[in-house]
């Protein structure tokens, strides 16, 4: 490897992309283009980034597998970035073992913390600690031990483990500062931020008040009767019932629990579970069967009974009812989660991420964009979303991430 090439590598591990462009920008051979490519990543020219590094990997040929397999690594480091969540990661496992065949450690270790970074992504916490549990930190250069502390961190966060997350993002930022890097830096003070914004909001008793993480953390884990509306679950010492795929019957105890301990007329709650602005007989026996059910879900965590006007909640394990609620209502609140990184999406990896279709996410997308509240850019496979973020607020934590308990 002659000195430019060394030396615009080293100016890309330091961070410094101009410095490396300066060396390599009018060389075409394929260790050249490999340094290019990553230098566009650095710099936001994603698209180029992707054709540069393609390009380096079809120059270096199959008889040099360690460069091919490091040019992978990189090309699906751009796509993460990107947000093509559905980039073959079959191709970056084969990678990641021909590095290791190789010696090559530390890029095998990058491409697992890519391959983890992407679990966390669409919500798949489990199998991220199974990965994250098999690599040890302690030899990496200091930009991968801060990457290995910041999914630590983001998965504590998603599972409201307060003080886990706090250091974690404590030694983030110190092997941070060690490593020199001013976007690593910056990546680490942004996570520091979403930590001590508010995450959600607790009502109770006709109030209402923003919540931080630890908050979060301590109402669920305290004797009260939550009624959750980040996950649509109802929680109690240590019983949970979920009703994310039930909506009506959420609703209704959402509705009664923020009454609590009076009770709610059943126009009031014939409007906000069917969205009716009138009711009739039809639509008050179809409210005494959805409290039925109700009560049958509810089951022993709370009851419910009928007053002379409507119903109300009866907490029968706990001697208080509060309502978890988002900290900003929003009709597609996980989306725009999503897009408060600052990150460009596409409809494919919005739709992997939310677990639902891509037809469903590009109808949403457009009305959104009609409305003002998200901007495309680009044109078919490559058109990306984004939104900036709501200014205050953790919006990461409105991801419906399963709770350990869940």
């Amino acid at each position: 490897m002659d000195s430019l090439i060394t030396a615009a590598a080293r100016a890309l591990a330091a961070g410094d992309p101009l410095g490396a462009l300066d060396r390599v920008a009018l060389r075409d051979d394929a260790p050249a283009l490999a340094l290019r490519g990553i230098a566009m990543a650095q710099l936001g020219d994603l698209v180029r980034a992707k054709a540069l590094v393609k390009s380096a990997a079809r120059a270096f040929g199959p008889k040099e597998p360690l460069a091919r397999a490091r040019c992978v690594v990189a090309e699906a480091e751009i796509a993460l970035a990107s947000r093509d969540l559905g980039w073959p990661v079959k191709a970056l496992e084969t990678a990641r073992l021909t590095l290791e065949a190789h010696g090559d450690r530390v890029n095998a270790a990058h491409a697992r913390y890519l391959q983890i970074r992407r679990w966390v992504l669409i919500g798949r916490l489990d199998e991220a600690d199974v990965l994250l549990a098999a690599l040890d930190p302690a030899p990496l250069p200091p930009v991968l031990r801060a990457a290995h502390e910041l999914v630590v961190a983001g998965i504590a966060i998603r599972r409201l483990q307060s003080q886990t997350a706090r250091l974690a993002l404590a030694r983030a930022e110190h092997v941070a500062r060690e490593a020199g890097v001013p976007a690593l830096i910056g990546e680490v003070e942004n996570a520091v931020n979403v930590l001590n914004s508010p995450a959600a909001r607790l009502i109770a008793h006709g109030e209402e008040r923003p919540l931080w993480l630890d908050e979060v953390e301590a109402v669920l884990g305290s004797t009260a009767l939550v009624v959750d509306a980040c996950r649509y679950a109802v929680r109690g010492v240590g019983m949970s019932v979920s009703l994310a795929r039930r909506p009506v019957l959420f609703t209704l105890a959402r509705a009664l629990a923020e009454a609590w301990p009076a009770d709610v007329s059943r126009e009031t709650l014939i409007r906000r579970a069917f969205r009716l602005k009138l009711s009739d007989e039809s639509h008050r026996a179809r409210l005494r069967v959805e409290v039925g059910r109700l009560r049958a879900a509810l089951k022993p965590l709370a009851g419910v009974i009928a007053t002379p006007r409507g119903f109300a909640l009866v907490a029968l394990v706990s001697s208080d009812v509060v309502v978890l609620a988002q900290p900003v209502e929003e009709r597609h609140a996980a989306l725009f989660a999503l897009l408060a990184d600052g990150e460009s999406w596409s409809s494919s990896a919005l739709a992997l991420a939310l677990d639902t279709s891509q037809r469903t996410v590009q109808r949403t997308l457009d009305a959104l964009a009609t409305a003002g509240k998200v901007q495309p850019f680009g044109r078919g496979r490559a058109r990306r979303w984004m939104t900036p973020p709501v200014p205050g607020f953790a919006t990461t934590l409105l991801l419906p991430a399963p709770l350990p308990s869940d």
